[in-house]
């Protein structure tokens, strides 16, 4: 499937990464081509999800590339990132995979991924996926953003909006262009702990479990101010 074509994100010093997956010849492929970018750090390399979370609560990165299918580990990449999310909460774990299914796409995302990418992504889409990733930027394959979409179909409807107060909804919008509780305090003069209730609030009031299926849930029900 033909990648979609998006400008170059701006390149963030220090990238730390650990990649996780259980063929060594795709550890080694992907190895390769981010050793030639020179703000990613290979810090750790795993080739079951029980090692990922273990390097994870050492290194503590700021990425993970994540496989989801790990036959002989005792933690799936589902499981996994979770546990990566739980050792290592500033970790953002991005999910790469053949698998663009509602059983592997819902459970990721659930569990805590910020990305969700498959195999046949180019090099350069990956590269900027982790740069995103690590300005707390999500990425989804077209595909997997259309199956999130429909998963969302037939749970909460537009009125849900109606609960939210005016600062909530302000929130919901800059989350669902993307940027990060960072951003989000500084445009709205409040601080990230502040915005991480909101957010919170956001999720409770609309039912949703994560920041990837509110900011589908704000473009879905046209909620979203170009």
């Amino acid at each position: 499937m033909p990648q979609p074509i998006s400008p170059p994100v701006e390149a963030v010093a220090g990238i730390t990464l650990v990649l996780v997956d259980d063929h060594a010849i795709v550890r080694q492929g992907v190895r390769a081509f981010l050793h030639t970018q020179p703000d990613i750090d290979i810090v750790g390399e795993a080739a079951s999800g029980d090692e990922a979370v273990a390097i994870c609560a050492e290194a503590a990165p700021d990425v993970v590339l994540m496989d989801l299918v790990m036959p002989g580990s005792v933690l799936d990449g589902v499981e996994a990132t979770r546990e990566v999310k739980r050792v290592s909460p500033r970790s953002q774990v991005i999910i790469l995979t053949s698998y663009h299914d509602d059983e592997h796409i819902l459970p990721a995302i659930r569990a805590g991924a910020l990305s969700y990418l498959l195999k046949d992504v180019n090099a350069d889409a990956l590269v900027q996926a982790v740069r995103k990733a690590a300005r707390g930027e999500a990425t989804l394959h077209p595909g997997v953003a259309s199956r999130l979409v429909q998963s969302l179909q037939t749970t909460p409807t537009p009125d849900r909006l109606l609960d939210l107060s005016e600062r909530e909804k302000e929130v919901l919008q800059l989350i669902a262009h993307g940027h990060p509780n960072a951003a989000i305090a500084a445009k709205l003069f409040i601080s990230e702990k502040t915005v991480k209730s909101h957010v919170t609030n956001i999720l409770s009031k609309l039912h949703l479990s994560d920041r990837t299926q509110a900011a589908v849930y704000a473009w879905r029900t046209g909620a979203v101010k170009e």
